[in-house]
Order: structure tokens, then sequence, then C-alpha cells
């Protein structure tokens, strides 16, 4: 038998000593010859010790799985200014639904590695620190929104430098045995008044990942934004529909300085991303992982029909007391009138009448 306890087993035991303490205590002092009284705490004292041991999370070994993990710290960078809502994607669609699908390429490339997702526009944002958690990483994506139109005033495309520089830092001292990879996501667009910074500075930690570049040289529309979703109309360029391009030039540049690939994205065209710099490894040296069946439902099932046997007992003496509390109706009253009264027994006749005699 193996145990995962939800709590530690002292604060258990903590917790349910004083109520199984008041159960025995009412058995052995409050219901002397009461033996329905006895039973109702019998069954809150059994309540009680199922619920302990259901939170010990009692199992048994069931086996061995293979399940892998990539030994592998990856930072993701995305852009999220007005441009990434642009509608060059498939069929229009826009283009922060491409990096959507491809982070999760990712996420399902490098099983169990940990992830980090830094946004930018007019400024950088840590969104998720360091994670093996893949389903927050995807939530985090989901709510993220592009900037506010009205409220963009230029963005750069290396904002986000030194905060990707300190993340790798720190991932970097807190584990220097794990490896460490960078994916940008964007279109390149530099529309700042002063060139980009150049995140040379955190290249030194990285081993590996891509920079994916997103738009077409045709360009797409982009739509009004308001902190939620690209609606509305699209915004306007000297009365003709705004283009957002994508930049190869400021893309590669980046590229460069972080020591990766560039790659352009289209709809049509898969994801090509390269090996984790350390191997796929496996949780445990023998490349197996145990499993536990779990038997914790055996004991919550027992305690729903305990519950259950409590709330029968509970409702048929509620509806007893509601049945004796209930007012008389006018009819109940007939039916009282209407009632023969009992006649008198034998024995009253016969003690009256010596009473009479004494009286003449």
């Amino acid at each position: 038998m193996i145990f995962t306890p939800v709590l530690p087993p002292l604060l258990l035991i903590l917790l349910c000593t004083p109520l199984a303490a008041l159960a025995v205590f009412a058995l052995a002092k409050g219901w002397k010859g009461d033996h329905a009284g006895r039973s109702i705490w019998l069954l809150r004292l059994g309540m009680i010790v199922v619920v302990f041991v259901m939170l010990l999370r009692p199992g048994i070994p069931g086996g061995s799985s293979q399940t892998l993990a990539t030994d592998t710290d990856i930072v993701l960078v995305v852009d999220t200014t007005a441009s990434i809502v642009a509608e060059d994607w498939a069929d229009g669609a826009p283009r922060l639904e491409g990096v959507g699908d491809d982070v999760q390429t990712i996420v399902d490339e490098y099983p169990g590695a940990r992830f980090a997702l830094i946004s930018f526009d007019a400024a950088a944002q840590l969104r998720l620190p360091l994670t093996t958690d893949a389903t927050a990483l995807m939530s985090s994506l989901e709510v993220m929104s592009p900037e506010v139109t009205d409220q963009s005033r230029g963005s750069s495309i290396g904002i986000a430098s030194r905060m990707l520089a300190d993340t790798l830092s720190s991932a970097a001292e807190a584990a220097p045995d794990r490896s460490r990879m960078v994916f940008y996501l964007g279109d390149g667009e530099q529309t700042a008044s002063g060139p980009p910074e150049s995140f040379a500075s955190g290249a030194k930690y990285v081993d590996g990942g891509a920079v994916l570049g997103y738009g077409t040289a045709e360009g797409g529309p982009m739509r009004i934004t308001t902190g939620t979703a690209a609606q509305g109309e699209y915004i306007q360029y000297r009365g003709e529909p705004a283009l957002s391009k994508r930049d190869d030039d400021n893309l590669q540049q980046v590229a460069e300085q972080l020591g990766i690939e560039y790659q352009p994205r289209a709809a049509d065209a898969p994801l090509v991303l390269p090996p984790a710099p350390t191997s796929t490894v496996d949780y445990a040296s023998s490349g197996e992982v145990g499993n536990v069946i779990e038997l914790y439902w055996i004991f919550a099932l027992v305690l729903v029909l305990l519950l259950g046997v409590e709330l029968a007992r509970a409702t048929m003496q509620v509806t007893r007391l509601r049945g004796a509390l209930a007012p008389r109706t006018p009819r109940d009253q007939a039916d009282d009138r209407a009632r023969p009264a009992p006649a008198d027994h034998p024995t009253d006749r016969a003690v009256s009448a010596p009473e009479d005699r004494s009286a003449r």
C-alpha cells in the first residue's frame, strides 16, 4: 500500500482527532440507553475515519510507463503590437492565430521543458515565469491581447532584450546544468523613432531556438484594437486601410544577435524546429516511471453512501416535525366533534354507586 497524502499526515491528525474525540465522547456519555442516538454517532465517527483515510490517498503499485522530459528552459518572446493582428495569415486570419498554433507545436516538440512567456509592444512584460505547466502557458497566450490602437506611440522590436537577458541569466544561475532556448515570434516592424535595442547581451545564455517571422511582403490590413481583440473598422492611412508588412531584415538581425536561425512563417508551411540542445531524457534513470493505482475514490463512494444515510435520517425528522407543528384545519376540528365519545368503563360505574347512596 502506498500513501500520498494531500496534506502532511500530522496536520490531518490534528484536523480529524477533535472530531473523532467528540464522536467517541457522545457514544460513551451522551447516549446511554439510546440505541438510535448511538447509531447516529457511530455513523458520524465512520464518516470521520473515511475522510481521514481518503485524504491519505491510498494506492497500490500499478506497473510503469515511459515518460519523457526535455531538460531545457524555453523562453518565448511574443510580439503584441497592433500589427500582430494584421489579417494576412490563413484565409485572412490575424497573425496572432498563427503565433498560437506555432507555440502549441513548440510545446508538443519539447515535452517536459520549462517555459517562460514574455510579451512586448510599447513595453516588455513577463507574462509567465519558467514553469512546466504547458496548460498555464497556453492559457496565458489565449488571454493575451494586442496593444490598444489609440494608445500606440510606436514600438521597438528590441524592447524585450533586457527582460530576456535577465530571465535567461536567472535560469542559468538557478539551474546551470539545463540548456536554454529562445523563440522570438513577431513581424519585425520597427515603428519607434530610434534604432532597435540589441539582443546580444543575452546571446551567451542561448543554446538554441529560432526567430519566427509573421506576415507577408504585400502586407495585411489591421483592425482597430481596444485591448481585448481586433474589432471595428480598419486602421486608415491617407484614406486607405493601413498595411503591416513583415520586415525580414530586422528579424534576421535579431536572429544573428541571439545566434539562432530565422524562419519566415506561413500558414501552409510546416514549422521546422531545431532539436533540443540536451537530449530528451527519461524522468527515471531506468527509463520508466512507476504508476500508482489510486484507491481514494473507493472511500469517496463510501463517504457518499454514509452522507446519504445521514441526509435521509435528517429529512425524515424534519418531515415529522413539520407534521407535528402543522396548524389544525377546520375540517380536522369537525372530524373531532363528529367522532363518538368513548363509553364509560364498568369500573367507573361501580365506584360511583356507593357515593350516591351515602349522599342520600
